[in-house]
C-alpha cells in the first residue's frame, strides 16, 4: 500500500501537541537532561533516522545554551539492524565516523520521536555497538505510547500517551514534515 492510500485509511482523532507544547516540552527535557548528567560533558545526542534526528539536534541547541558549551551530536541509520525486515543474514558495513560523533566512553542520549514496541531502540543499540562502547546509553522520546514488546524504557520522556492497537501517533517537525505538531490518528 503506497503512503497516499494509507493516509486515506487514517482518520486524524485530535491533536495531542502543538508547536509550542513541542517546545516547552524540549526545554523541560532538555532541564532534566542536564541535571541528571550533571551537566552536559562528555554527553554526546544521537538521533535515530528519520525524526529523531531533529528531536536531538534542538535538544543539543537547548542544552548547549542552558550550559554554555557545544554538545556534540550524531545520527543513527538502522535501516540495517532492523529485526522485522527481510534480511539474507547479511551484517550491514560500518563506516568509521557514520554517526558524526566518537561514542567511546561518552555518555550518549540516543533520541527518537515515539517509542512503542522497542524494536526500533533494539535496532539502534545494535547498531550504535557498532560503533564503539559508550560509558552510558539513556533514550530521550518526545511520546511514550506503551505496548512495549521488548524490556526497554525511556529515560527522558516528553508526553505518556496511552493508545490502543489501532491507533498512531504521527509526529511532524517543521524540519522533515513542514509542519510542527503531534496527531493521534486511528486506522479506519
Amino acid at each position: 500500500m503506497s503512503e497516499s492510500e494509507m493516509k486515506h485509511t487514517l482518520r486524524t482523532k485530535g491533536r495531542l501537541m502543538s508547536a509550542s507544547e513541542i517546545e516547552r516540552t524540549l526545554v523541560r527535557l532538555a532541564h532534566e537532561i542536564v541535571e541528571k548528567s550533571n551537566g552536559s560533558e562528555g554527553m554526546v545526542l544521537v538521533g535515530i533516522k528519520r525524526r529523531g534526528v531533529p528531536l536531538a539536534d534542538r535538544l543539543a541547541k537547548l542544552i548547549s545554551n542552558i550550559e554554555k558549551c557545544p554538545v556534540e551530536r550524531g545520527v543513527l541509520d538502522i535501516q540495517f539492524y532492523r529485526d522485522d525486515l527481510s534480511t539474507a543474514d547479511l551484517r550491514p558495513v560500518v563506516t568509521p565516523g557514520a554517526i558524526g560523533a566518537d561514542i567511546v566512553g561518552k555518555d550518549v542520549i540516543l533520541c527518537d520521536d515515539v517509542l512503542y514496541t522497542g524494536r526500533t531502540i533494539r535496532a539502534a543499540l545494535d547498531a550504535l555497538f557498532d560503533h564503539g562502547r559508550p560509558r552510558r546509553v539513556q533514550l530521550a522520546v518526545l511520546i511514550d505510547r506503551g505496548h512495549r514488546e521488548l524490556p526497554i524504557e525511556a529515560t527522558y520522556v516528553g508526553k505518556h500517551v496511552p493508545t490502543s492497537s489501532r491507533e498512531i501517533i504521527e509526529v511532524k517537525f517543521q524540519e522533515i514534515d513542514n509542519d510542527e505538531q503531534v496527531l493521534l490518528v486511528e486506522r479506519e
